[in-house]
């Protein structure tokens, strides 16, 4: 089973002097699915050449936890421009090192997603793309 977290617009704006408990509950909840993940694939878009502000900012609130610690992680590129991108997976790459995740790096793939492939529900239609991600969890569940 797959679960998703979806909560990344309440988590609060990080300060590591509120970086002790209690914790908000959202930042709480975010800690508890990563403990309870077999594994983590990270998909995101870049934005103005590194990651979205909100993404980093839920990245930022795993720093001072250890859940992601050695915890296999991948990431998995959607830009649909393939020159698009890098500069998100390198600012994903150095917090993933910093927190000592596992990266298993045969799963961490580009793979475009266009807007016409993504429903009105927010879901991905093209069975090509739900395909290539579905192999991308299997690489990264299936790592040792």
């Amino acid at each position: 089973m797959v679960d998703n977290y979806l909560s990344i617009a309440l988590l609060p704006h990080f300060n590591p002097d509120h970086d002790h408990d209690p914790l908000p509950f959202e930042v709480t909840a975010l800690r508890a699915a990563i403990a309870t993940a077999a594994a983590v694939l990270f998909c995101t878009p870049e934005y103005a050449g590194t990651l979205p502000g909100s993404f980093k900012n839920l990245l930022d609130w795993l720093v001072g936890g250890t859940e992601i610690s050695g915890k296999r992680v991948a990431w998995c590129g959607v830009a649909a421009d393939p020159g698009r991108g890098h500069g998100a997976h390198t600012t994903l790459d150095t917090v993933l090192r910093y927190v000592q995740a596992t990266t298993v790096l045969e799963a961490c793939q580009h793979v475009p997603v266009t807007r016409d492939a993504i429903g009105r529900d927010g879901r991905i239609t093209d069975p090509r793309i739900r395909e290539r991600i579905t192999r991308i969890l299997e690489l990264l569940l299936n790592a040792h």
